[in-house]
């Protein structure tokens, strides 16, 4: 058989079995979602109808499709599902990553999937408040609002940097702060006000931590320190009930998911991303969300849900910020929501838009880190390359070389390689030629 039949039939067992029981697309990914144990509203319709149609086949999801739908678990090979153990303590499994990191040799165990990445979606630790607040040890520290926002003050700094220079830049710092600072407040003494801003605070360092392993290199290593960091930073979030900061940790697995090409996988988390957001009230944020969803759609070539997402996202940026705030998401400004725009709408084939956006990103929102406008410069580059322009190409593909000296990040790495690759479709061009040489000298 081959996959596209074998999908048909995969599509008709399911849409078949659904008919029998009166349901359409919602009541199966109600029933779905509550049967893997992460609630009803943690699948999409349009997902479940994918499966109902063949545009999709259940991977991680089709023990629990054959489950409530009673069919043959072998029909797709895939064994049932195990029982998900209780979830381990966050602060512990939080503590022994980053001391897992910290010494390199160990770090072999970890490498990036799709069945983590999904995985970390399982439900958070419901007793961890209650239980830490009234069972700390003997002689442990008193944690207040002091040390709450020290760790905001480091994640700020750290952040700052990495942002400027890349994430290859002192994530060995943010780690050991981690480990030997914050990680005896977190197994300190505390009320639980404080306790959640505690939680809510570790979140923004481990996801800190994740996005600069993700920024520093490519390895199997650091994408699967990252996802674990990320998975951390969404239990920690959602023990502390900060929804905000659980949809961003959220929205880094699912970026990850789209640089790795896990594309189903960045398309369901994306989907959770915005369902935690929906209610939130703040416009950044929402639109924070739903491009991401609009980007993870365009990778796996569904245009009329990126369509809908981008607009949803375009919306929410136009709005005022409600005012002054220290939120996780509040970077997300309109620059960096129109380079994501352009960057989607080129994957869609619209590269006049495209080129608009990116524009808008570099010449009137500005841009004010050299990394961040690095990448925007090289995107442009490449969508003008695919324009046909190939001079103003060039031109700007110098422009992004001044701008990357000195940053240290994957992003930068992998743009110098696009633009050397592109560029030797030019080999009578002495211009294209002196880029390829200043690029060589980069690596």
């Amino acid at each position: 058989m081959t996959p596209a039949s074998h999908a048909q039939h995969l599509a008709h067992l399911i849409s078949s079995a659904c008919r029998e029981r009166g349901w359409g697309p919602s009541q199966l990914a109600r029933a779905v979602g509550q049967a893997e144990g992460s609630g009803p509203d943690r699948l999409q319709r349009q997902y479940a109808r994918k499966w109902m149609t063949g545009e999709r086949t259940p991977a991680y999801w089709w023990p629990y499709v054959a489950r409530v739908l009673a069919l043959d678990p072998d029909a797709r090979r895939v064994p049932e599902p195990l029982v998900t153990p209780a979830p381990a303590d966050t602060v512990a499994s939080l503590v022994q990553l980053g001391r897992s990191d910290l010494e390199v040799d160990r770090r072999k165990f970890l490498t990036a999937s799709s069945g983590y990445a999904l995985a970390a979606l399982g439900l958070p630790d419901p007793d961890s408040i209650t239980r830490r607040v009234h069972s700390a040890p003997a002689g442990a520290v008193r944690v207040g609002r002091g040390e709450v926002a020290a760790i905001k003050t480091m994640v700020r700094s750290l952040g700052d940097s990495a942002a400027e220079l890349g994430g290859g830049h002192a994530r060995h710092l943010a780690v050991r702060y981690l480990t030997e600072d914050v990680a005896p407040w977190l197994n300190g003494t505390y009320t639980a006000t404080t306790r959640g801003d505690l939680f809510a605070a570790a979140s923004q360092l481990a996801h800190l931590a994740g996005w600069m392993a993700q920024d520093e290199g490519d390895s199997p290593e650091l994408q699967g320190l990252a996802q674990h960091y990320y998975a951390h930073a969404y239990r920690l979030a959602a023990e502390a009930g900060d929804r905000e900061l659980a949809a961003t940790a959220l929205r880094g697995l699912a970026v990850q998911c789209i640089d790795l090409g896990y594309r189903a996988e960045a398309v369901q988390l994306s989907e959770a991303c915005v369902t935690y957001g929906r209610d939130l009230d703040n416009p950044r944020a929402v639109a924070y969300y739903n491009a991401t969803l609009a980007n993870a759609a365009a990778q796996d070539d569904d245009r009329r849900l990126a369509s809908q997402h981008l607009a949803l996202a375009e919306s929410a940026i136009g709005r005022p910020q409600p005012g002054p705030t220290d939120s996780w998401a509040a970077h997300y400004s309109p620059g960096r929501w129109a380079h994501e725009t352009g960057m989607i709408l080129n994957r869609l084939g619209d590269l006049t838009a495209a080129e608009e956006h990116l524009l808008l990103a570099l010449d009137i929102h500005g841009l004010d880190r050299r990394r961040t406008r690095a990448i925007v410069t090289a995107d442009l580059a490449g969508v003008r390359l695919r324009q046909g322009d190939t001079d103003s190409a060039l031109t700007t593909w110098a422009g992004f070389l001044d701008c990357a000296e000195g940053v240290r990040s994957i992003r930068i790495r992998s743009a110098l390689q696009d633009m050397s690759v592109r560029l030797l479709r030019l080999p009578n061009n002495p211009a294209a030629q002196e880029l390829r040489n200043r690029a060589a000298a980069f690596a």
